[in-house]
């Protein structure tokens, strides 16, 4: 799959605002400063099209990117970002739950989780959440070029190992380095082509 056209629609900061749109959607979701935007910007070669910033829990919204007129990327807002109120957490919890159970759209989830940590328990409760809805996903292990590349191989080991998954269900991705997106974009073509 090659993005030839990428553009930022709007951002829902409620359940009642998700538009029921018509094309397929792409979500990713994980931690706070996993690299949603930073991997979203890599995959549309465009530097600006997501906010990033080296402030943890900035994505707050459900942001909406149509990707070649076809489809949309979905940036869910990150979770566990510790500096935020408990209410916020729990608006943000409901904010991603709600749309994972009522977009009628949604394909598939990238589930991002940084290479060089274990997966924590609020990532592990999403890949449960995602079995137990039948929701399809693969995890990407982002931040590879902060680890050296001969080990890149047993941290993913590492990751499947906790999370009870293969090697080959892990897209190794450093959005920085521009490594892996041709993975992912691959990835892509098989998702919208079923």
């Amino acid at each position: 799959m090659q993005i030839k056209n990428a553009e930022f629609v709007t951002s829902v900061a409620n359940l009642s605002r998700i538009d029921e749109s018509t094309l397929p959607e792409i979500a990713f979701v994980g931690r706070s400063n996993v690299g949603k935007s930073s991997l979203i910007n890599y995959l549309t070669n465009r530097s600006k099209l997501a906010k990033t910033s080296a402030t943890p829990g900035r994505t707050r919204l459900i942001n909406y990117f149509l990707i070649n007129k076809e489809f949309y990327f979905v940036d869910l807002p990150g979770y566990g970002f510790a500096l935020a109120s408990k209410k916020e957490q729990a608006e943000w919890q409901s904010l991603i739950g709600g749309y994972l159970q009522n977009s009628k759209m949604l394909r598939h989830i990238f589930v991002l989780l940084d290479i060089r940590h274990e997966p924590s328990e609020k990532d592990q409760m999403m890949i449960k959440y995602l079995y137990a809805y039948q929701i399809p996903f693969s995890i990407i292990a982002t931040k590879i070029d902060k680890v050296s590349r001969s080990q890149v191989g047993n941290f993913v080991q590492k990751l499947a190992n906790a999370l009870g998954v293969g090697n080959a269900d892990i897209i190794p991705v450093s959005a920085d380095k521009k490594i892996g997106g041709d993975k992912v974009l691959t990835k892509l073509d098989s998702i919208l082509s079923d």
